[in-house]
């Protein structure tokens, strides 16, 4: 079986992709691992305080990686076209999205950290912690933009291994950086929280910095702020059309699965504590499923760009059985996991409890998550399909989720863990639908145009 998927050109190209991805998610959830790890030193308050207030870094995240993906659409059919100069064109339309964006976010973080954090806990404690974090953060979310869009562009046309080996260092010296500020290393303050909040903003800067220098030496996509003012109608009404769907399914995802933070952290700290370990271990379990995702898409949308129709549909096919396999093995790895994380996470007992029951959970959970993100977010949109993600999550997070959990938790007032197993029902919900529009086939399509550059016709006299 191995030996067979070693020698099939659709299996050793889309590995050749997923993999560079798989460790950049998978560093990704690691670093968030070494926060929480290094917090839970610091007490329990200050780890419900970072994972509350990260929640606008997890939004922000949606935005960029609808953006992204967004802009993924375009990009990996216009290179498979051999169209580099509207590869281009598309990277500097996102990025005037991208900055614009993050611009609000760190201007509100800078200026109103309090009221941001009062969306998520009344507690006091928790709130002027979360400010403190959130004020410095600001600086990260600007180099964020930049980054996320830039590396999407280069995975876009095949060029992941750049995104892991910028992510590598980005993640190890935030790592360094989080010891040395949490606990005082080579003569630093201990600053705690403060400290997690600086480590991030340093790193961020150094790997925008990685990006421009990497930028100067390529030969191909370059990140020059030039394509910012590069005006082209079609590719902007085209980029508009498909590409905001996509960043708003993103972010109304983003934000419902957020407003689960709202409700827990209404009604416990320890909920709340306890809903942070499970957030980073879900995570190390999801890095194959959103690794799958991505490479899929990318694979298929170069394809589509060819007009190689047939082909993609086949290689739709290969992607799911993939996501099948990959989303088993994430809640294996949940499971081997949890018993780890019951022995050295520092909670309290009710707490322990919650977090006991939330890593059962979530270890089925994933497997729903990884079908879903990988045909909306990897096949649907490489075949220019955003639009069905968008309905469909409105849908099942607004119209079911959201207010089912607000339903359990304060009106009804179950336990919380019951508030937090019906809050995971979200996935499986959207199933029906998901599977009838792959189906059909109405995805697949070829978004790219000629003649985007060429010059009008002069009027005749």
């Amino acid at each position: 079986m191995l030996d067979k998927l070693r020698r099939d050109p659709f299996y050793r190209q889309i590995f050749k992709l997923m993999l560079p991805m798989m460790l950049q998610n998978l560093l990704n959830a690691a670093v968030n691992s070494v926060d929480v790890v290094m917090l839970n030193f610091v007490g329990e308050s200050a780890i419900a305080a970072v994972s509350l207030a990260a929640q606008y870094a997890n939004v922000l995240f949606m935005v960029f990686y609808g953006l992204g993906t967004g802009a993924t659409m375009l990009c990996a059919q216009y290179f498979g076209k051999g169209d580099l100069r509207a590869v281009e064109t598309v990277q500097g339309i996102a990025l005037r999205f991208s900055m614009g964006i993050a611009s609000l976010f760190a201007l509100a973080a800078l200026a109103v950290p309090e009221f941001m954090m009062q969306v998520f806990t009344s507690d006091p404690q928790l709130i002027a912690l979360g400010a403190d974090y959130l004020r410095i953060l600001s600086i990260s979310y600007l180099c964020w933009g930049i980054i996320e869009v830039y590396l999407s562009v280069l995975r876009s046309v095949g060029r992941v291994a750049i995104g892991t080996v910028l992510n590598t260092i980005a993640v190890l010296l935030n790592v360094l950086l989080n010891a040395v500020f949490i606990f005082g290393l080579f003569g630093a303050p201990k600053l705690g929280i403060v400290g997690v909040a600086i480590a991030t903003s340093i790193s961020r800067v150094i790997e925008l910095a990685l990006c421009f220098l990497v930028s100067h030496r390529s030969t191909s996509i370059k990140l020059k702020f030039s394509m910012l003012f590069v005006r082209n109608k079609l590719l902007f009404a085209d980029f508009v059309r498909l590409s905001l769907p996509a960043l708003a399914n993103d972010v109304v995802w983003g934000v419902g699965f957020s407003m689960y933070s709202v409700i827990l952290g209404h009604l416990s700290a320890e909920a709340v504590a306890a809903n942070s370990f499970a957030i980073v271990v879900r995570n190390l379990g999801s890095v194959l499923c959103f690794g799958q995702a991505n490479a899929g898409g990318i694979l298929l949308g170069q394809l589509i760009g060819e007009n190689k129709l047939h082909e993609a549909k086949t290689a739709a096919k290969r992607v799911v059985k993939l996501t099948v396999v990959g989303g088993i093995l994430g809640g294996l790895v949940i499971l081997a996991i949890r018993p780890l994380v019951l022995q050295y996470a520092d909670l309290s007992a009710t707490a322990m409890g919650y977090l006991s029951a939330m890593l059962l959970i979530n270890s089925y959970y994933i497997f729903g998550g990884a079908i879903n993100t990988t045909l909306i977010a990897g096949v649907f949109r490489a075949g220019g399909d955003s639009r069905f993600g968008l309905i469909c999550d409105i849908v099942d997070m607004w119209v079911y989720a959201v207010p089912l959990g607000f339903l359990a938790a304060f009106v009804f007032k179950l336990p919380v863990v019951w508030v937090y197993f019906l809050l995971c029902t979200d996935e499986f919900v959207k199933w029906p639908w998901v599977f009838k529009h792959y189906r059909s086939g109405k995805w697949l399509k070829n978004i790219t145009r000629e003649g985007l550059f060429e010059e009008p016709a002069p009027k005749a006299p």
